[in-house]
Formats: structure tokens, sequence, C-alpha cells
């Protein structure tokens, strides 16, 4: 019923950048808040940044200054420009959604396929 369909990711060299990309589709009454999750090697999934409807975005202390994310509510969009790369932000990034499919059911959570970001010379 519905789809986070990621782009974006691959190999960067430290202090390279990247962008990646998230499209909904499908089922989407309304979307509560997109953003994005990563999970490094051998930890846990961990919240990067993520924006409500009409709200401002929030970001993990370790990405401030480095990351943006924007979201495009017509598109149905959620991006996140990652500059200044560094070793340590090298994990699987997951698109993560809140979406409700009907007006008389509750949001839900959807989450992507992951996509790849290794950072490294």
């Amino acid at each position: 019923q519905v789809q986070l369909v990621e782009s974006g990711g691959g190999l960067v060299q430290p202090g390279g950048s990247l962008r990646l990309s998230c499209a909904a589709s499908g089922r989407l009454a309304s979307i509560n808040a997109m953003g994005w999750y990563r999970q490094p090697p051998g930890k846990q999934r961990e919240l990067v940044a993520a924006i409500t409807s009409g709200g401002s975005p929030t970001y993990a202390d370790s990405v401030k200054g480095r990351f943006t994310l924007s979201r495009d509510n017509n598109q149905n969009t959620v991006s996140l420009q990652m500059n200044s790369l560094k070793a340590e932000d090298t994990a699987v990034y997951y698109c993560n959604a809140l979406i409700r499919t009907s007006w008389w059911t509750s949001p839900s959570n959807y989450w992507g396929q992951g996509t790849q970001v290794t950072v490294s010379s």
C-alpha cells in the first residue's frame, strides 16, 4: 500500500558530499513526518534528521551543521544533503515516514529498503 523508494548513497572520500532522496507512493492520505535514520556497522539504528508537516527539521547532534534535510510536500519526497562527510557517517541509511493511509486510521511507521553510505579514502 505504501512504498518508500530511496536513491543516492555510495562511496565518498572524507570531506565529500552525497545527497539521499526518498519518494513516498501508494495510499497517502497524509504524511505526518518524514526523515532519515542510519545504522552503522555493529550498532543500533539511530535518528539522523526528521521533519513534521509544517515544522522545522530536527537533527542528531553529530550531523548538525553538516547535513540538511528538505521536504517537498507536493511531491511526497524528502532529501538529505550530506556535506563534510566523515568516516563515522558510514552506515546504511533508511528513509522513514509516518503515514496515514486513510483518514479513519492511525498513522503507521514505514521504512525504505536502506541505502549504503561509505565514507573512506
